[in-house]
């Protein structure tokens, strides 16, 4: 009978740079994930720091490439969109490599003064301010900027937000106006319900920002919420924004930058299919195309790369505690941990991540469906992207090989965005399943692995303080 592993490389372009099976047991970036398994336990949640700096070096030299192979005259800058992991370790890691960041909420101002208290963040640097703006949220902002914070970049997202800092901020300052994208058509409704209208931008313009000397309207920001695909409908949403950026450009000579919200994706299969740096070529052309038929200078651009930047440096390990045949065909195998509450996007998305044994790769594989801990009937995992079902190996060692005790251990990767706020990090969870320990991975000068405890396994004791049945 086949093996796991004949399944696996018949089926993928397998072995890759990130993935190898060695005596039977799977490495991720060349680090012995079985040797951390059998360190620290199950379920196990690691980051890979390097990961974090290699993603945003790769798209800083495919925006490289393709402004040197096109002749695009703008200059490129990487942001970071905290909301994809606030985390301090994946920060800290971003900023090493001269990026700009991206907030979402009043909280996140809070961590961008920590940053500059710590000397990892200058004033300097480029502060974009997204989302809806509740009151606390526009106050926070204009005590940056008004603290000195000179490229702190409010990104009107409704027409009434300039009021607020025509009242608050005391010193000159950039905005940028985001417009309210159409939905992609399955969509349940037709326009995002952020940004402002694409027939208010110029008025909005001329009424409430050109004739402020204060305020300078300089980057235009949309958002796809698809991602960067090459699709009729992205590189419609696209043409429109820049068409729209050219003729506010015409009325606006301070309007000199874009923002491509809407990320790179990251990878949800072994299997490649995404190029790169073909798209980032094809957004260039298509920019430069409209701004020579507008006779308008082609803009400096701006990505908030979120999931891209951190989402391929997180791993999620679980060990098989047992397997249940609840009819002729559906084989169960139980898990020691809850996709609805570790990996949430797989419940509420049915989002598709990299799943792989650690071990027992010289094993049968068998069909099965993966069961979470937790009482709900939706706490399961049982299809890959590409075949729509989910195999592992077989639990007991095969007759002609010896007896093992060791258990089948799993693997989910790529999950480093979004997972633990989505669950709320160190809360409460469905049926009380406790959050897993969390693991950091990083890399000496030399090359040697390191690894820390960021925080261990959740505790009953937590759970009771936080229920209020202990003090």
């Amino acid at each position: 009978m086949d093996t796991y592993q004949d399944l696996i490389t018949q089926t993928f372009d397998f072995p890759n740079a990130d993935f190898q099976v060695r005596e039977n047991e799977l490495f991720f970036h060349d680090i012995d994930l079985m040797a951390l398994v059998e360190k620290h336990g199950t379920p196990l949640r690691l980051t890979y720091l390097p990961k974090i700096s290699s993603q945003i070096q790769r798209a800083k030299k495919w925006f490289a490439d393709g402004i040197a192979q096109t002749g695009y005259t703008g200059k490129y800058s990487y942001a970071y969109c905290t909301k994809s992991s606030h985390f301090r370790f994946v920060l800290d890691e971003a900023l090493k490599n001269d990026v700009h960041l991206e907030t979402s909420s009043w909280f996140d101002i809070s961590i961008i003064r920590s940053l500059y208290e710590q000397g990892k963040l200058g004033k300097d640097k480029y502060i974009i301010c997204n989302g809806f703006k509740t009151t606390e949220y526009k106050q926070e902002i204009s005590d940056l900027i008004n603290d000195g914070f000179v490229n702190c970049l409010p990104i009107l997202d409704s027409p009434n937000e300039i009021d607020y800092y025509h009242a608050h901020v005391k010193t000159k300052t950039n905005l940028g106006l985001r417009l309210a994208s159409d939905e992609e058509p399955r969509f349940q409704f037709y326009t995002s319900r952020l940004g402002i209208r694409y027939a208010d931008a110029v008025p909005l313009y001329e009424q409430k920002i050109k004739d402020d000397p204060r305020f300078e309207l300089t980057m235009l920001h949309y958002f796809i919420s698809t991602g960067i695909k090459d699709t009729s409908y992205y590189w419609s949403e696209l043409s429109r924004f820049i068409h729209k950026y050219c003729e506010l450009r015409k009325v606006c000579p301070t309007l000199q930058t874009i923002d491509i919200g809407g990320g790179l994706p990251i990878q949800t299969s072994i299997q490649l299919e995404y190029d790169y740096p073909y798209m980032i070529a094809e957004i260039l052309r298509t920019i430069q195309r409209i701004c020579a038929e507008e006779g308008v200078p082609e803009p400096n651009i701006f990505t908030e790369f979120g999931i891209f930047t951190v989402g391929e440096s997180g791993a999620t390990i679980y060990s098989i505690l047992d397997e249940k045949l609840q009819n002729d065909k559906e084989l169960w195998y139980m898990i020691d941990g809850s996709f609805i509450t570790n990996l949430p996007d797989t419940w509420a998305l049915n989002q598709r991540f990299i799943m792989l044994a650690l071990n027992g790769w010289n094993r049968p594989y068998r069909k099965i469906q993966l069961g979470g801990l937790t009482c709900d009937s939706q706490d399961y995992y049982n299809s890959e992207k590409h075949i729509y079902q989910t195999f592992l190996p077989q639990l007991q060692a095969p007759r002609n090989q010896p007896a093992s005790t060791q258990p089948i251990y799993v693997g989910f990767f790529h999950t480093g965005a979004y997972q633990e706020s989505l669950s709320g990090y160190g809360g409460i969870k469905h049926c009380l399943i406790p959050a897993p320990k969390h693991v950091i991975l990083d890399r000496d000068k030399d090359g040697t692995l390191t690894d820390y405890v960021f925080a261990p396994k959740q505790e009953a004791s937590s759970m009771l303080k936080i229920l209020g049945y202990a003090e």
